[in-house]
């Protein structure tokens, strides 16, 4: 995906759920938080949102510009309208979120090491390759990493299951502990 894509996206969402403050959750928030993403993190199709005043219009957005709409059926990509509890994250990440502005919709973007924390909680291959390359790059640390997922419920997620599974992306990127 490339940012006017997703910028497409936000601006759709936006006039679908007649809120201009869309949260976004998925993988594809990298654009909007690096200035020159590498490629390898933008092969999500796809965009993970919800409008943050009324999370329950992310259905109609969902429906309208969602997984093989008309509008995906043209462009190619596609808006997937979720909740708040979709992206797992410590219950303060709002604290770090940042504020982007595409025109008159504003992205909520939660921080880099938030965004990963979700990615290791879901645990799938296409999350292990995006929190490595995020490890790869540098953009985030084994050690901030751990720290955020430890603040998560543990009696809601296996915490030392989600550490190991991170020590285990730790060693195929390469990183430092």
């Amino acid at each position: 995906m490339k940012l006017d894509e997703l910028k497409h996206v936000l601006r759709a969402s936006a006039a679908i759920a007649d809120e201009n403050s869309m949260v976004v959750v998925g993988s594809q928030a990298i654009l909007l938080l690096l200035d020159e993403p590498p490629e390898s993190l933008l092969v999500s199709r796809e965009v993970d949102l919800y409008p943050a005043l009324h999370p329950e219009r992310a259905d109609l957005i969902d429906g309208a510009i969602g997984m093989h709409s008309s509008f995906h059926d043209t462009f190619g990509y596609f808006a997937d309208g979720v909740g708040p509890e979709t992206a797992v994250m410590p219950a303060d990440w709002m604290k770090r979120a940042s504020l982007h502005d595409v025109g008159e919709v504003t992205a909520i973007c939660p921080d880099l090491h938030d965004l990963a924390v979700s990615k290791c909680v879901a645990g799938r291959d296409k999350d292990a390759d995006f929190v490595r390359e995020l490890l790869r790059g540098g953009y985030i640390t084994v050690e901030t990493l751990k720290e955020r997922i430890a603040m998560l419920e543990a009696t809601r997620y296996p915490l030392t299951h989600i550490q190991q599974w991170v020590e285990r992306r730790r060693i195929e990127a390469k990183a430092s502990p």
